[in-house]
Order: structure tokens, then sequence, then C-alpha cells
């Protein structure tokens, strides 16, 4: 492990999630600003434990001699089989391979499919992928995006069973009316399904996240950052990006794009505000519980991902450092950045541009990597130490 030089600016979770269980309040953890960075992480205290991983090399074996392309996004199903999300028409780095790879708990190829299609609208530009309880596998894309040579805005929700066939579609190309419309996304980002609903980080052309009925389609909800209603014009400020280390709670509004979501085991709904460096948390209502800053003194994008350590308390939250290459391990119920892994270099187990992450049930992580990583790569869980 490398030493953590972590952002400040934590609130706690401990005073909500201890009155839900009926016990006392715990007061919330004072913000603590960026300029205050320890000299040296929690995870070199004697004693303190966080999760180690290990780089498989092999993985995954893919047929026909493919690589992938510019990979965005993976997601593990209840059979701990991993499905790839990559881009394989992007002019500068094209792939033979399908869109939507489904690799076994081995690493061999199971199946491939996605593409363009008259019965639905494919997204020029895969972005997220999602398994819901029953199988079906959810996408959005982000188009426009360079190397597609395509203009159309990717504005589409699709919903297919795990052999794709198509199910369902919100949205469509060039459907968007803006940041409060229900009838459509905007080149939407991430997606998380959980008890019957779908939650999207709808983040490149709006600022929200906005709620849906899993089976139906239909509109629940939608909210921006701290839980405030999502507006199509909020002021000057709230659009601006945080400046690396600027103290502060930052923008009203989702203003770094909301690149990820993850809904945990207890309903908790994590937002990644990538251009602002921090996660929020939420009720499945959109009530604004805490946030908390990933490498906040730094230049760039951080956090771009969203997933959950498999103890029965999923205690750790993983989220990748976009522009530095790392994998951050944060405490779950306090946001707070525990240690980190990886650096920004082409060598297995390190990380250019990671892009998205997920767990399976024995703990290990998968991580997509976009150019010029252009890679998943498989983490294998070693324990705690």
């Amino acid at each position: 492990m490398t030493r953590v030089w972590t952002a400040g600016g934590v609130v706690g979770l401990l005073a909500i999630l201890a009155a839900a269980c009926g016990g006392d309040p715990v007061a919330p953890m004072p913000e603590t600003e960026a300029a205050a960075a320890p000299a040296m992480s929690d995870a070199e205290v004697p004693g303190f434990e966080v999760p180690r991983f290990e780089v498989d090399r092999d993985w995954p074996n893919l047929p026909n001699g493919w690589e992938l392309g510019i990979t965005s996004s993976v997601a593990v199903d209840a059979n701990d089989h991993v499905w790839l999300l990559h881009r394989p028409r992007i002019l500068h780095h094209p792939s033979d391979a399908p869109p939507v790879v489904e690799i076994d708990p081995d690493g061999n190829y199971v199946q491939g499919w996605g593409g363009m299609s008259d019965e639905y609208d494919w997204p020029h530009s895969e972005h997220g992928i999602a398994i819901d309880d029953d199988g079906n596998v959810w996408i959005t894309g982000n188009n426009p995006y360079p190397g597609t040579g395509e203009d159309d805005s990717d504005d589409m929700l699709l919903k297919f069973t795990r052999d794709g066939e198509f199910l369902m579609q919100l949205g469509g190309r060039n459907t968007s009316m803006g940041n409060t419309y229900t009838e459509s996304l905007h080149t939407a980002t991430d997606l998380s399904v959980y008890n019957g609903e779908v939650y999207i980080s709808d983040g490149y052309g709006n600022r929200r996240v906005i709620v849906f009925d899993a089976a139906t389609g239909e509109y629940r909800r939608m909210w921006g950052a701290f839980g405030n209603e999502a507006v199509d014009d909020p002021p000057a400020e709230d659009l601006e990006r945080m400046a690396a280390g600027q103290p502060g709670d930052g923008p009203q509004q989702f203003s770094g794009v909301p690149h990820n979501i993850g809904v945990s085991n207890d309903g908790i709904v994590y937002v990644s505000d990538r251009g602002n460096r921090r996660i929020q948390a939420f009720t499945t209502d959109g009530e604004y519980l805490a946030q908390g800053f990933v490498n906040r003194d730094a230049e760039g994008l951080t956090t771009a991902g969203i997933a959950f350590s498999t103890d029965p308390g999923q205690r750790f939250l993983y989220t990748p450092d976009f522009h530095w290459g790392h994998i951050w391990i944060l405490d779950r119920k306090t946001l707070r950045a525990l240690d980190h892994f990886g650096e920004q270099t082409a060598e297995p187990g390190d990380f250019r541009q990671p892009h998205d992450v997920a767990t399976d049930s024995q703990g290990n992580l998968y991580v997509a990597e976009v150019g010029p990583g252009a890679r998943a790569q498989k983490l294998v869980y070693k324990g705690l130490r």
C-alpha cells in the first residue's frame, strides 16, 4: 500500500444510523479541511486493518484473440458472473468483441451481445451497466463522445434479458428536454437497481438522480445534490466545479457530473460527484445524509465508481480515482478515506483512467478502465491486514 494523503471533509452517517436502529445518536464527525492531511494513513497505524488485493494477471480469458475496447463499466450478477460494457466502435480504439461481455467465475467468456438495432436505440457510446435481481441487464450511453463519428445524444435507458432479448426503453436519441424532464435521460452515466426501482445518475447532460419503476418504467422521483430540487437553471455558483483543496461543502447541485451511483444493502444511495471530488449519501427518497471528499487536494477528476465490500455490514466502500489511478477504500458509514492502492501506469494492478468498479460475493474487485487503459482487471481479495 502507498502512503495516503487523504482529502478532508467528512460528515458521518452514525447519528442517522444509530437513531434508525433505536440507539442513542452519535455526534457527526466535524468537517476537516483538505490542508489538514495526516502524516500517515489510517492503514499504517498499528492494528488498523483494511482489505488487501492481488491482481489476477490472466483474467479475463476472451476468445478469438479479442481485446476489449474502451471499457466503461462493470457489474457482477448474483452468480458471480462479471458483465463488461465497452465501446467496440470507437474509431481510435476499435474491438471485435461485442459491446456486452459476460465472464464466468473462472474468468472464461460466456457470451456477448449488443449493438445497433431497428428495435431500440443502442447508444453510440456505451457508458453504464447494471444487473438486477432477476438477471436483467440495464444500459446507458453518453454520446456525443470523441471517436464515435456521431453527434446524436444518447438519452436512453435500455433493459434486456441476460441473453440480450430487448425488454424496455426509456427516452431515446435526442429526446431530453432538460434537467426536470421525466420521460428521458440526457447522456446518463450509471445506474443501480434496488427494491424494484432503478436509480440513475443522470450526469453528463443533466445534474440529478432520477428513479423509475424497474418493471414499468414509470417515473418515481428525482433530486439534486444535498437533496435539493433538480432544476433547469441553477445559480451560476452551483454550476461551477470545486477547485482542488477548496474548503466548504461545495456547490448545491451536482456540478461535477454525478458519475456513478450505488445502493447499499441497508438502502443508502451513494452518488459520485466526480468533478467535485465528493461522494454524497441519501435515503432512497432523496433525503441528504452526508458527504465525504476523495483526494480533495488533487487536481483533476477523482471518484468514478461505487462498490461495497461483501461482508454482512458492507463496512467498506470502494471508489476509483479517475485522474490519479488509485482505488480508494472508504469507511462506508462515515465516508472517511482509509487507504488507497494503485498508480497511473499500464502495469497490471495499476490503473489508467479507472472508470467503474464492482465486487463479487467473494470480495474480489473488478475495475473498468477507459482510454488509455482500455481494459478490465480482477483484483483478488486477500483478506484484512
